[in-house]
């Protein structure tokens, strides 16, 4: 029960900002260039943003989540929030992110992974603050998957 009621709260927080970017005028087809928070030396190069191609098949943004190159309408919410639509399907958003953030190794949390037509949400742990990273898809139904990451204790 509790799982799908944070299952339902995480939806209602995806519509959310879907609505706020349709209401502000989000029509931005570009990730922002930020740089990828880790602290290391770049040696003056910038981190890679959604639209560069010759970045491998995915960026980073502050919060050092993954995205897949296609990602547009990128929405950084503070350190533990991310939010894009990517041309990807549900079933290729999740391979995608179980095999970056299985590379990066952190752990799939099965018990709560969640899938339906239309929707998933799957649940990651490992992270180094102790928190769980939540990835979650929706279907927009127009070829079009809106993806939100977030950090939370769960």
């Amino acid at each position: 029960m509790k799982t799908n009621r944070l299952f339902i709260a995480l939806v209602v927080l995806v519509l959310a900002l879907l609505a706020c970017q349709a209401i502000s005028g989000g029509s931005s087809t570009e990730a922002p260039s930020v740089p990828s928070g880790d602290g290391g030396d770049t040696g003056g190069a910038e981190a890679p943003t959604a639209e560069d191609s010759s970045g491998g098949d995915s960026s980073t943004g502050s919060a050092d989540f993954p995205m897949p190159s296609d990602a547009t309408n990128v929405m950084e919410l503070g350190a533990d929030v991310l939010n894009f639509q990517t041309k990807s399907t549900l079933d290729e958003s999740m391979a995608f992110y179980r095999d970056e953030f299985g590379g990066m190794g952190y752990k799939e949390r099965d018990l709560l992974t969640v899938t339906s037509e239309t929707t998933f949400s799957m649940v990651f742990d490992g992270h180094a603050s102790g928190k769980a990273l939540i990835v979650q898809g929706v279907d927009l139904g127009d070829g079009t998957t809106n993806i939100s990451i977030t950090m939370q204790d769960i």
